[in-house]
């Protein structure tokens, strides 16, 4: 058997023929040892290549997948701070709101003292309403009729407070019972030791408690007309 050539082994090896020659040509066919280490050489050259490459694209990745994140974050916290800013702007709004509807409860109460001041005469928070006068005694009478009910303009009522004092003042008859309240909360500071949340009221005789639809009722609907005692509930702590 004739004896193979160099080019012949190296391809008998498993090595492509045009790899071959060009390693062949190379090391100046000095033999199969020198061209297979030049084709090894050249293998771990591109493997080195190779892992150098995905090495760069790993990092580039990595590079992008925190400047999203970074993004994404930058995007959340601004969308915290634009809620945050537009929870704020309503809970302002809502103050100023509910503080307007404080100032006109207290300027309508205010008019009414000074119709009351004018009407009466004097302070109007120490004035107590003209006395009623009760119909005299009618003469017994086979033809007598029933006596009217007499229609009343002004309430004056009494509110005791938890710590034994009392509040009087006179409203008109037309009044919600709100304004009753709103009363009692600005003088809070002096005599309830202050506080933002409603009293409660309750009625003296027979107990009850009213509820915040008998807020926006007239007194006289409620009976409180002529007078009436209301009594500030204490509240439960905690």
């Amino acid at each position: 058997m004739a004896e193979l050539t160099a080019l012949e082994s190296l391809i008998e090896m498993g090595f492509p023929k045009g790899r071959a020659e060009k390693a062949l040509a190379l090391t100046g066919n000095q033999g199969i040892e020198a061209a297979m280490d030049w084709m090894l050489e050249l293998v771990a050259q591109k493997q080195r290549e190779r892992e150098e490459r995905e090495e760069r694209e790993a990092l580039e990745r990595e590079r992008q997948r925190r400047r999203q994140g970074q993004e994404l974050s930058a995007a959340r916290q601004r969308l915290q701070e634009d809620e945050m800013r537009r929870a704020a702007e309503e809970r302002k709004r809502e103050k100023a709101e509910e503080l307007e509807a404080r100032q006109r409860v207290r300027e309508k109460i205010e008019r009414d003292k000074v119709e009351r001041a004018k009407k009466y005469g004097g302070n109007v928070g120490s004035q107590p309403s003209p006395p009623a006068t009760e119909p005299g005694p009618v003469p017994s009478s086979p033809s007598r009729e029933p006596p009217t009910k007499r229609e009343y303009d002004q309430c004056r009522i009494q509110v005791r407070l938890p710590d034994g004092t009392s509040l009087t003042q006179t409203f008109r008859a037309r009044e919600q019972l709100a304004a009753v309240r709103l009363y009692v909360e600005l003088h809070r500071g002096e005599d309830l030791g202050g506080g933002q949340d409603p009293v409660q009221l309750l009625s003296g005789f027979p107990r009850r408690a009213f509820s915040e639809a008998d807020m926006e009722r007239p007194l006289q609907e409620l009976g409180l007309v002529p007078s009436a005692v209301l009594i500030v509930a204490k509240k439960c702590p905690g």
